[in-house]
């Protein structure tokens, strides 16, 4: 549709967006189905694509292959239905938010950013209002998880399209598991505790990053913490930390830390982990499920033996969550707000995000509810672990306000660092929660 007079009609569009309409007859693309589930009959909102737009895409580096293979494949589709371009710059996941902050800061540079968790909280102001695009998308595909009205949302409007996580669940080895006498990893902490001491007393030491890891550790002692009921703020952003239920948290992996992990865990970055488990070096740790696919490519005898359980729920009873958390934003500053809208709507479209999902092999949990049904999720029951994890996500700075405060909290390793320092660092408890306490309040000073 690459139409050489340059005119972009709406019945163009909707045949990009897979909704033609024809008198009262509505094509499939519009009431389609997704692995057996029917889609709603929504129709798209008007987006008059501009006439030779060059959208210019910040996005972070793919880890697994397939993604960044997809995300192409999908992208050159785009631009022959519309004959407009797409130039994207890949950059390691720790330099999109610095990079997007400038640029949001001197009005130029990339139309669209591929970013991390409360980025679009950090200058809202500088952001296109996306509602339309999501509205009908939340709409069409059995609506959004439930964190993504806070983490897309601010003031009522959308500032931002939830893409997915790239989730992160346990990794463990079955064989190892069975022999210390579990059928699978328990789902609660404390069994979860015992398992792991008496995988490290079989000479099977698990291992968790408490280190500076963007991913990793982030994910792992925000989950922990949560599931004790502890938090860095409260609902009203007042600096909670310091708390019975941060104490108990700390004793929990204190306990987990001095029995059950390998040592030198306090200085692992993301890639620790991942070369640990796959030398056979530990039993157990968090990862995304690219773990299983690097042993598959490489240690069959490690995949076959490799499965996946979700994080423990802690005494709070429920889910706590924390993964890396994807959502893409339109600067202002952009030339062509059509078309960066649309572009991004078209990705998350089914017949762009279904493939592109199922090729990662469920790598990004989408946002969107409806994804849950598609066949990567229970195709291998080792993936399904990995289907919930938006479901089952609380957002950055539970349970505050987010905004440029937890971001910083987060980009700063406070929470990771209050765990290691009373782990591994010698560190007593009471000044590992007060350095955490005075560095939070820094951040969210009234």
């Amino acid at each position: 549709m690459n139409r050489e007079d340059g005119k972009f009609t709406r019945r163009d569009f909707l045949k990009t967006t897979g909704t033609v309409v024809a008198g009262a007859t509505v094509a499939s693309g519009a009431v389609g189905s997704l692995a057996g589930k029917a889609l709603a009959a929504v129709e798209p909102p008007e987006l008059p694509i501009e006439k030779g737009a060059v959208l210019k895409v910040l996005r972070w580096s793919p880890f697994v292959k397939s993604d960044g293979e997809w995300w192409e494949k999908n992208t050159r589709k785009w631009e022959e239905v519309t004959g407009c371009k797409v130039i994207t710059e890949y950059v390691s996941w720790e330099d999109v938010r610095p990079k997007a902050a400038m640029e949001a800061s001197v009005g130029a540079g990339h139309d669209i950013v591929s970013g991390w968790h409360d980025d679009p909280h950090i200058y809202p102001d500088k952001l296109l209002d996306v509602t339309d695009i999501c509205e009908y998308l939340g709409k069409k595909y059995g609506g959004w998880e439930s964190v993504c009205f806070k983490y897309g949302m601010k003031n009522g409007r959308w500032i931002a399209v939830p893409m997915g996580a790239p989730g992160q669940q346990i990794v463990y080895r079955k064989s190892w598991v069975n022999e210390a006498g579990y059928e699978k990893v328990p789902g609660d902490v404390e069994g979860f505790i015992k398992l792991c001491k008496k995988l490290k007393s079989m000479g099977h030491p698990v291992g968790f990053a408490m280190g500076h890891a963007v991913g990793d550790g982030n994910n792992w002692v925000h989950t922990w913490l949560w599931s004790f009921g502890a938090m860095t703020v409260d609902k009203d952003g007042n600096v909670a930390i310091n708390s019975p239920e941060t104490r108990n948290a700390l004793e929990a992996m204190k306990d987990l830390y001095d029995n059950a992990m390998i040592s030198g865990v306090a200085s692992w970055l993301d890639p620790h982990n991942n070369k640990a488990y796959l030398a056979n070096q530990i039993s157990l740790t968090n990862n995304g499920i690219s773990i299983y696919y690097a042993a598959k490519a490489k240690f069959p005898d490690i995949a076959e033996d490799t499965y996946h359980a979700s994080l423990p729920i802690g005494p709070v009873g429920r889910p706590t969550e924390l993964h890396l958390f994807n959502q893409a934003f339109i600067f202002k500053h952009t030339k062509f707000p059509n078309a960066a809208k649309h572009y991004l709507m078209f990705m998350l479209e089914k017949d762009q995000c279904g493939p592109w999902t199922n090729a990662m092999r469920g790598y990004v949990t989408p946002a969107l509810k409806a994804y849950r049904n598609l066949p990567v999720w229970t195709e291998d029951p080792k993936h399904t672990p990995y289907r919930d994890c938006v479901k089952n996500m609380l957002w950055n700075g539970y349970a505050g306000p987010i905004g440029p405060a937890s971001a910083a909290v987060m980009a700063e390793y406070i929470v990771v660092d209050l765990f290691a320092n009373y782990c591994a660092r010698g560190v007593s408890m009471k000044k590992a929660i007060e350095e955490a306490e005075k560095a939070i309040a820094r951040y969210y000073k009234t």
